[in-house]
């Protein structure tokens, strides 16, 4: 029920899902304002957490919302992940209350893969969820993403970058400084050092570690500059009949990397962190964007994503 397209892109991202990549997918909404459900199984319910309301008190308050009963069906075994292009805040809220966080979890992060053309995508975490950090919070975060980037993209090892304003070791802020001295101490983790905020495509690594504000703000400021560079370039392109004719050669060698940098490739961020899988799509997804979010959601399942963090985490089996 939420998303800028909502409900009719996601019933036919769903509806996707289902012929072209197989899965089983079950919409949760209010039957009276989904329309058609083209086929689709539905869970009815009576609320829906809007965009502008406010994440914790809806969540508390709108127990019969779709997300809430999204995220209960993953709680109870009827469903192995939820997926929402919904209220960020409030999606975040509803999978920690039902669906509960791992043992040894400080706080639950956001996942976000950042393309880099020609090989497997980076992972930035956390991506928004956590404005406040502490030092032991980001070390948590550069261990959940280190297995999440293992079981969505198949790396053995992923290596382990810290946001910086430097590579060297003493630059940064006291958080940035403390999280360097831990992460270099922890032998589970293949930490390279410090990056920059221009390193982020293509990146070093294929962890990036930051807190969510400083994330938030690097990925939405990357998002606007990908932005600024495609319309650019296709305004020069579209100048004049010479140019449009060139345009059309490079097309064909420009579209595969368009379609790299565009977030509805990617699918949408995962919720890492979470006894459940969780995956946050972009507000303005439309069908494509959200077929690939369930297309994710469904790979890691099949990968054991949550098993992975487990051990992440208490790698002794302690619980």
């Amino acid at each position: 029920m939420g998303g800028d397209f909502a409900p009719s892109e996601i019933i036919k991202g769903a509806r996707r899902a289902v012929d072209e990549l197989g899965l089983r997918v079950t919409l949760v909404g209010v039957p009276e304002r989904m329309g058609d459900p083209l086929g689709l199984e539905v869970v009815a319910c009576s609320e829906v957490i809007e965009m502008d309301d406010e994440p914790g008190s809806s969540v508390r308050k709108k127990k019969d919302s779709s997300l809430v009963r999204a995220a209960e069906l993953v709680r109870d075994g009827k469903a192995s992940a939820f997926v929402s292009a919904g209220n960020t805040g409030a999606t975040m809220a509803s999978a920690l209350l039902r669906m509960g966080r791992l043992p040894g979890v400080l706080r639950p992060c956001i996942a976000t893969p950042i393309p880099n053309p020609g090989r497997a995508p980076s992972t930035m975490v956390d991506a928004g969820a956590n404005a406040e950090c502490s030092p032991e919070m980001l070390v948590q975060f550069a261990k959940l993403a280190g297995a999440f980037a293992s079981a969505r993209f198949g790396i053995a090892r992923p290596s382990v970058g810290l946001l910086s304003i430097g590579e060297e070791s003493t630059k940064g802020s006291s958080l940035v400084k403390g999280t360097h001295e831990l992460l270099a101490a922890d032998q589970a983790i293949n930490f390279i050092g410090n990056v920059e905020g221009r390193d982020l495509i293509p990146a070093p690594v294929d962890v990036i570690v930051t807190d969510g504000f400083t994330g938030n703000v690097a990925l939405k400021t990357l998002e606007g500059a990908l932005k600024f560079v495609f319309a650019t370039v296709l305004g020069a392109i579209d100048t004049n009949d010479e140019t449009r004719a060139a345009g059309r050669v490079l097309a064909e060698h420009l579209m595969p990397m368009v379609t790299t940098l565009t977030p509805e490739y990617q699918g949408g961020a995962m919720l890492l962190g979470l006894n459940g899988i969780c995956v946050i799509s972009h507000g303005a997804s439309n069908a494509t964007a959200i077929m690939n979010a369930l297309r994710v959601a469904g790979e890691m399942d099949a990968a054991g994503v949550v098993q992975k963090m487990r051990s992440a985490i208490r790698p002794d089996g302690e619980q």
